[in-house]
């Protein structure tokens, strides 16, 4: 199986920490330079130091508020006029904040909107046409389980979600014939500072305790724990990867068999 990325540059957003950052080290593991791309520059560099270059990479960084589309665009232009292309590009963000989706404002589904669709459609127009010139691309959206099972209490990220699965899908159909892929990932319950602040919020909420709100969510996962960062990264690396090239289009569960549908 070839995973062989030497020579090609993934663009990683949200690589300061959780998923993303797993995903960073993925890439470069397997040779990529990889530009890591979030609002803390601290985090980034951190993140940098430790990102394998035995291939000869000279990672990069990128640092914007996804919040601020001006200010996105404005970075990734600057990156593109100096380097000129994204190979890889891997679409991550930050989820809404948790609640009902009765009780969410407008504002709460222009911001999820914003962060988690239009970054992502953004990023794409930017990178696409090297990749296109190149005849290899890939596109990896780090979605969630919810886009198949609606989760409870994150009422504005599973609407929001799903319409990153529909854009992804349609976008697929449009750019598979110049050799790009786009694919969306679908963490289920993985041990990140995201997963641990949904178990505080839902303790205090229900009044149970925080070993008993991460009991009753393990208790849904056939594989009877929480999955690593780095096994998504994985999944992301072989997308990301030549042997993938047939792959397109689809919603890849890496969820410990939590989805309950077939």
């Amino acid at each position: 199986m070839n995973l062989d990325l030497k020579g090609r540059t993934a663009l990683v957003c949200g690589a300061s920490g959780g998923i993303g950052r797993s995903i960073a080290k993925e890439l470069a593991d397997l040779g990529a330079r990889v530009v890591l791309f979030a609002r803390n520059r601290e985090k980034l560099e951190e993140v940098k130091l430790a990102l394998n270059d035995s291939f000869g990479q000279i990672h990069g960084l990128l640092v914007a508020d996804f919040d601020n589309i001006e200010q996105v665009e404005e970075q990734i232009d600057g990156f593109l006029s100096k380097e000129g292309q994204v190979d890889i590009l891997v679409n991550n963000s930050g989820g809404p904040s948790p609640g009902p989706v009765f009780d969410a404002g407008i504002e709460e589904f222009e911001i999820g909107f914003r962060r988690l669709l239009l970054i992502a459609q953004l990023l794409t127009q930017k990178a696409v046409p090297h990749m296109k010139q190149a005849k290899y691309g890939r596109v990896i959206n780090i979605v969630s389980t919810s886009v198949r099972v609606p989760i409870a209490g994150l009422g504005v990220s599973n609407t929001i979600r799903g319409a990153v699965a529909g854009w992804a899908k349609t976008m697929a159909n449009e750019l598979g014939p110049y050799g790009i892929t786009v694919n969306n990932i679908l963490p289920g319950m993985t041990d990140t500072d995201r997963l641990r602040s949904l178990v505080i919020s839902r303790a205090e909420d229900s009044g149970e305790s925080i070993k008993e709100v991460e009991k009753s969510m393990l208790s849904k996962i056939p594989a009877g724990r929480f999955g690593d960062p780095k096994e998504t990264a994985y999944a992301a690396g072989f997308l990301a990867s030549p042997s993938a090239s047939f792959i397109n289009g689809v919603n890849l569960p890496v969820d410990g068999g939590q989805i309950p549908s077939i």
